[in-house]
């Protein structure tokens, strides 16, 4: 089994969500809001054109565990009709809440879902900050598989909750009445992507918000509480990849660095931001003290900005163009285009930080995609694509490099 009708049902959805951020980047210019900074959004969105190939990649593995438990452990043969899909359609997202909520309460599942809260701006981009790394998420839904709803209902009522939870990452909407009794808002949800004592780890639902009443996670929106958002160990890069391991990585210190191997164990399972006492003590992570919050920012030029906004396409145009032709490829190709997204993009990542490195980095890159466009026939206006991409970028390079990689520029932060 694949997961071939999730990836169609995004990919239907991609349009209108590039609909909706223009639209908030109107409400953005015509408000004189500042919910927008150009490279957190590229950040965003290259984190979510990862998420989408780490996504291939996993459909090469077939969904065999929630299969095997529906083929020999379903207590039910439900019959397909419209109450089966909402109850379907509920179900999945009781089993989403709880599926978030541990994914904010235990180590190893927030070192995969923190990836999606690292946005220290809160906007339609953020919702595509999609972790690449969700490998236990799976567990949460196995009681669907065992009350007997098949694999591919759960993939579309799945796609469908991800495609709701989009609209509500926005700062444009206030609060909606009797709705936010009931479902998920943009009101509500800001509050769970804010660090505030009062607001962290709350408002865990997808579509519907009941859950977290019901269970006792959940926290109104404040007028005398204004959110802040991001993670408490600030992320502090614009490398996508890096903002999918960061946690990983401090567990993994954590780990080496415990002396009793039942705690070298249980730092995994432990309640997020848990460390062993003697790891605590020597090696201590500083506080964070929310009054003196500043974002991450680097100065950028515009010509680099133009530049970023360029490679962000560049990369995302083939991760579309393989999730939209992903049975033409051989299993070698699709592997080589994911390794080639994610190479670009960090490299886009290094160029929004003013890192010198990046500008080696896209001349291999360009010589990547000449040479591919030698080797492999493919359409021409695909080919068209790639060689005015490449000659705007070069371009860019050549003429403008020390706007785009500035390397007196020192790394600066902007109030909040």
């Amino acid at each position: 089994m694949t997961c071939g009708n999730n990836v169609n049902i995004i990919l239907y959805a991609v349009p209108f969500f590039f609909l909706l951020i223009f639209i908030e980047l109107f409400l953005e210019r015509s408000k004189g809001t500042h919910y927008y900074r150009i490279n957190d959004s590229i950040n965003s969105l290259t984190a979510g054109v990862l998420s989408r190939m780490i996504g291939i990649v996993k459909q090469l593995f077939p969904l065999t565990i929630y299969v095997v438990a529906y083929e020999q452990l379903a207590l039910f043969q439900i019959v397909p009709s419209w109450w089966m899909w909402l109850v379907a359609f509920v179900f999945y997202d009781f089993c989403y809440y709880w599926n978030h909520r541990f994914g904010h309460e235990m180590n190893i599942l927030w070192a995969a879902h923190v990836v999606h809260h690292s946005s220290e701006e809160y906007n339609l981009t953020t919702a595509l900050r999609q972790s690449s790394s969700s490998f236990f998420s799976w567990i949460f839904y196995l009681p669907m598989a065992i009350l007997g709803f098949d694999p591919i209902v759960l993939i579309t009522v799945g796609s469908l909750n991800l495609i709701y939870q989009f609209w509500v990452h926005t700062q444009h909407i206030p609060k909606l009445g009797w709705y936010e009794w009931v479902f998920v808002t943009p009101s509500n949800h800001r509050v769970h992507h804010a660090q505030n004592q009062i607001y962290i780890d709350r408002n865990y639902g997808g579509v519907f918000i009941i859950w977290d009443r019901i269970f006792s996670s959940y926290q109104e929106e404040l007028d005398s509480e204004k959110p802040i958002y991001g993670i408490r160990k600030a992320l502090k890069s614009w490398d996508p990849l890096w903002a999918n391991v960061h946690v990983y990585s401090q567990l993994f210190k954590d780990c080496w660095h415990a002396k009793r191997w039942q705690d070298k164990l249980l730092i995994w399972f432990k309640r997020t931001g848990w460390r062993p006492t003697d790891v605590e003590k020597n090696y201590p992570l500083g506080r964070v003290d929310l009054t003196k919050f500043k974002k991450f920012d680097i100065p950028l030029s515009l010509t680099n900005k133009l530049y970023s906004l360029l490679q962000y396409s560049l990369v995302a145009f083939v991760g579309l163009l393989l999730m939209m032709n992903v049975a033409l490829f051989t299993l070698a190709e699709q592997v080589l285009v994911v390794l080639f997204v994610i190479y670009g993009s960090v490299s886009a990542g290094l160029i929004l930080e003013n890192n010198p490195l990046a500008i080696y980095l896209e001349w291999l890159k360009y010589s990547l995609i000449i040479l591919t466009l030698m080797i492999y026939p493919l359409p021409e206006w695909i080919e068209w694509t790639f060689v005015i991409s490449i000659l705007i970028s070069g371009t860019l390079l050549l003429v403008k490099k020390k706007d785009i990689i500035n390397t007196t520029g020192p790394m600066t932060k902007v109030n909040q």
